[in-house]
């Protein structure tokens, strides 16, 4: 029986930092639909500001913001769902809707005038909200706020993305691709 106790504190010592190490270990890496999403066309959410154009029609060719809704404005025909589709998926909607007695066969284009934000938060020089660019990088990111902090985890990021209507979080090495509208997370690295 003096073998119990110590016995009995090993075990207890052990489910403890089998426990902590399990709090520690939350890494889930990016699912297969991070990688499709960059492959996929650009499908336009809340913040995207697009250049529409109708062919000879200038008062109907502008630019037109996605509200917070999912919507763009448009003269004639009113709100247009947006979020969600592609551009020409919404190229084709507008020109439908146009035909129903405004413009005998309207020919629209639409161009992204100004992408969403991406957002950077953790440890990098200036967290916060930045422009995207197209084929923009986690590291063109992490440059564009400031670089890494001295505490940096340089090797990978959390990003958060929209995808398919959910929102998804998954760790993602620093030449994957960001999409408009990510969140990345640079966390501190542990030692």
């Amino acid at each position: 029986m003096p073998f119990a106790k110590p016995k009995i504190a090993l075990a207890l010592g052990m489910l403890v930092m089998s426990a902590a190490l399990a709090g520690c270990n939350t890494y889930k890496p990016a699912p297969k639909a991070f990688s499709e999403a960059t492959i996929q066309p650009y499908t336009l959410d809340s913040g995207d500001r697009l250049r529409v154009t109708v062919f000879d029609q200038p008062g109907l060719s502008n630019t037109y913001t996605v509200d917070q809704a999912g919507y763009i404005a448009f003269p004639l025909i009113g709100q247009v769902p947006a979020r969600g589709r592609s551009l020409q998926q919404l190229s084709g909607q507008i020109a439908q809707k146009l035909r129903q007695g405004y413009i005998r066969d309207p020919d629209v284009s639409i161009d992204v005038d100004r992408y969403r934000s991406v957002y950077i938060m953790g440890e990098v020089g200036q967290p916060g909200q930045y422009s995207y660019v197209p084929g923009m990088t986690v590291q063109n990111a992490i440059a564009v706020a400031g670089g890494f902090s001295s505490r940096a985890n340089q090797s990978n990021a959390d990003v958060t993305r929209k995808i398919n209507g959910h929102v998804i979080t998954g760790r993602v090495g620093i030449s994957d691709p960001v999409l408009a509208g990510d969140t990345l997370y640079v966390r501190e690295r542990l030692f």
